[in-house]
C-alpha cells in the first residue's frame, strides 16, 4: 500500500476560517478523482491510498505530481486567490521524500507526507509542517509526538529514554501495555504495518447542498461573493468526482434579523443562475454570480449562505487521439499543438509513396469480403473533400458515419472479426463442425451477389472476391468456439444440356467467415 497525506487547504494558516464556511468533508472531495480511498483524519489532513490507482495515472511519480497540483489549486481557491502559476509537477521531489515546495500566490510551500501506512504518511506530514528534517533510517526513527495516540505519554516515555517508534517497540510489550494501555501498542502496530487500520472513507452526497456560517456579517454583495467562492470550490470537487457539469444552481442567504429595528423583511433571499451548457468552470460561475449580485440589494446583513445545485448533467469528455488533431490550424482544443490529419497523411504519402499509406473505402456490395477496399489515402482525402464541397454547394451536410451505414445497412449485425479467406468447415450430419458440432442460433440471412462480376462463379476451395456468392449466413455457437458467423454455400445451378431442370455442380459446403467478440 502507498499513502499520501496532505494538510487541509487552510490548516497551515495562522487564522483558519470557521468550519462552517466550507464543510469539513468538502475539503477532501477534490481528492476523489484520484482514488476512492480518501479519509480525513484529526481535522488536519487528507489521506489518499493510491496503490490501486497509480498505474492508471502513469505511475507513482506522475500521480503524486497531479495530486500536489490539485492540492495547490484547492488551497489557492480556499484562500480566494488566483491559482498557482507554476506547475508543481516540476517542483516535486521523489515520492516518499516527504516535502516539496512549489510557487503559490501566497508563497506557502507545497507540503506532503507519504509512506506505506496512513500513520507513517501522517507522521511525515507533521514533521514537514513543523519544518523538521525527515530521519533517514525509516519509520522506526520517527519521533513519538508524530503519533496522536502517543502524545499524552511523550513526557513519560522521554524520561525513560524512549524518543522514537523503534525505541518504544523495543520495550517489553507487557510492561508498556500495563503502564500506558493496550491502545498504545495497537496504534504502534498499525503504524508499522503489523496490524490492519480502519478508516471512514469519504463519500460524496447524492445531492449538493452546502450551508455555512459566515465569519462576519456580510453587508454588501462583494462580501457575499467572497464567501460564496469557497462554496464554489467545494462544488467543483463534487462535480469533478461525479464527472458532471452545472446547468443551474441557487445561492440563498439568511438575514440577521437582530439588526432590523421592527422592519418586516423576509428571513431569506435567493438567486438562481442557469447556464446553457454543462460546465465545471468555477470562474465563469463566479462571474455570473457577481453580475447577478451586483443588481441585488441585500435587505439586511447576512450571517449564513447556502449553495444548492439545482440541475447537473454528465460532462462529455473528449478522448485523446493517437493521431494529430484534425481541424483548422492543427490546434487542439485542450491546448496541444499538432499537425492536421490530412496534412500528416499527405506528407507521409509523399515521403513513403502513395501505395504505402492507405485508407479503407466502403463499397456498395453485400459480400462481406468486398464491402471495403484499401485505396491510397491521398486519393481518398481528395475524393472526400470534393464530396464535401459538392454537398456544401447544395446546402447539405456529408456525414461519414451516415454514409457508412447507408453503404452497409446491416453492418451493425456483422461480427467483429472476419476471416480472409473464409475457412471451410467439416460437416457431420448436415451440421457444421468447428471445435465440435455447432448449434445454429439465428438465420438464415440469404443473399445473392457478385452475378455482375466478370469472374463468374469463382472456382477454388473457398469463395473469393469477384465470385458469384449464393450464401445463407447463420449465427452459430458451441462451448469451445463461442459465437461464430458461418454460411452455407447454396447450390449453384447450371443449365441442363437437355430440356430438363438445371442441375447443381457440387453439394452444400459450410464456411467459417467471422468471429463475434
Amino acid at each position: 500500500m502507498h499513502w499520501i497525506a496532505l494538510p487541509l487547504p487552510w490548516c497551515d494558516e495562522a487564522s483558519a476560517p470557521p468550519a462552517g464556511v466550507v464543510h469539513t468533508a468538502a475539503a477532501g472531495w477534490w481528492a476523489l478523482r484520484f482514488t476512492p480511498r480518501v479519509a480525513l483524519v484529526d481535522a488536519e489532513a487528507v489521506l489518499l491510498e493510491v496503490s490501486t490507482t497509480e498505474r492508471l495515472w502513469g505511475g507513482r511519480e506522475v500521480l503524486l505530481a497531479q495530486v500536489l497540483q490539485a492540492w495547490a489549486w484547492a488551497g489557492a481557491s480556499a484562500r480566494c486567490s488566483a491559482p498557482p502559476a507554476a506547475q508543481v509537477a516540476g517542483e516535486c521531489g521523489p515520492a516518499g521524500e516527504g516535502t516539496a515546495a512549489g510557487a503559490q500566490p501566497t508563497g506557502a510551500p507545497v507540503i506532503w507526507g507519504s509512506g506505506p501506512t496512513a500513520l507513517v504518511a501522517q507522521a511525515r506530514l507533521r514533521m514537514a509542517l513543523a519544518g523538521q528534517a525527515l530521519p533517514a533510517q525509516g519509520p522506526l526513527s520517527l519521533p513519538l509526538h508524530t503519533l496522536t495516540a502517543l502524545r499524552p505519554h511523550v513526557a513519560s516515555l522521554e524520561r525513560m529514554g524512549c524518543r522514537t517508534w523503534g525505541a518504544l517497540r523495543a520495550l517489553p510489550r507487557a510492561g508498556v501495555s500495563r503502564r500506558f494501555g493496550a491502545a498504545v501498542l495497537r496504534v504502534l502496530d498499525q503504524a508499522l504495518g503489523d496490524a490492519p487500520e480502519a478508516h471512514a472513507w469519504l463519500e460524496l452526497p447524492e445531492q449538493f447542498v452546502l450551508t455555512g456560517e459566515l465569519p462576519a456579517l456580510a453587508e454588501s454583495a462583494d462580501a457575499l461573493l467572497w464567501s460564496a467562492s469557497r462554496c464554489l470550490t467545494a462544488l467543483q470537487g463534487w462535480l469533478q468526482a461525479r464527472q458532471q457539469g452545472v446547468l443551474g444552481l441557487e445561492l440563498a442567504w439568511r438575514h440577521d434579523l437582530r439588526r432590523i429595528d421592527g422592519v418586516a423583511i423576509a428571513p431569506t433571499q435567493a438567486l438562481q443562475v442557469r447556464t446553457a451548457q454543462a460546465t465545471q468552470d468555477m470562474g465563469h460561475l463566479r462571474r455570473l454570480l457577481s453580475e447577478n449580485l451586483a443588481r441585488t440589494t441585500l435587505a439586511a446583513p447576512v450571517n449564513q449562505i447556502t449553495l444548492r445545485l439545482l440541475e447537473a448533467a454528465p460532462l462529455p469528455h473528449r478522448s485523446a487521439s493517437l493521431l494529430p488533431p484534425d481541424h483548422l490550424g492543427g490546434a487542439d482544443p485542450a491546448g496541444a499543438q499538432g499537425e492536421a490529419l490530412h496534412q500528416l497523411l499527405e506528407r507521409l504519402s509523399a515521403r513513403l509513396g502513395a501505395d504505402h499509406v492507405q485508407a479503407p473505402v466502403l463499397q456498395a456490395d453485400h459480400r462481406p469480403e468486398c464491402m471495403q477496399q484499401w485505396r491510397p489515402a491521398a486519393e481518398v482525402l481528395r475524393v472526400t473533400a470534393a464530396a464535401a464541397k459538392h454537398a456544401a454547394a447544395r446546402n447539405a451536410s456529408v456525414s461519414v458515419a451516415k454514409t457508412a451505414l447507408d453503404a452497409a445497412p446491416d453492418a451493425l449485425l456483422l461480427p467483429t472479426w472476419l476471416l480472409n479467406p473464409p475457412r471451410r468447415l467439416a460437416v457431420q450430419g448436415n451440421r457444421p463442425c468447428h471445435h465440435g458440432l455447432l448449434r445454429l442460433l439465428a438465420g438464415p440471412h440469404r443473399f445473392e451477389a457478385g452475378w455482375w462480376s466478370a469472374a463468374g462463379e469463382g472456382a477454388g476451395p473457398a469463395p473469393g472476391e469477384g465470385a458469384l456468392a449464393l450464401r445463407d449466413y447463420f449465427v452459430a455457437h458451441n462451448d469451445v468456439a463461442g459465437l461464430v458467423w458461418v454460411f452455407r454455400e447454396r447450390l449453384a445451378p447450371v443449365p441442363s444440356v437437355s430440356d430438363g431442370p438445371p442441375v447443381a455442380v457440387r453439394p452444400h459446403r459450410w464456411f467459417l467467415h467471422g468471429v463475434f467478440g
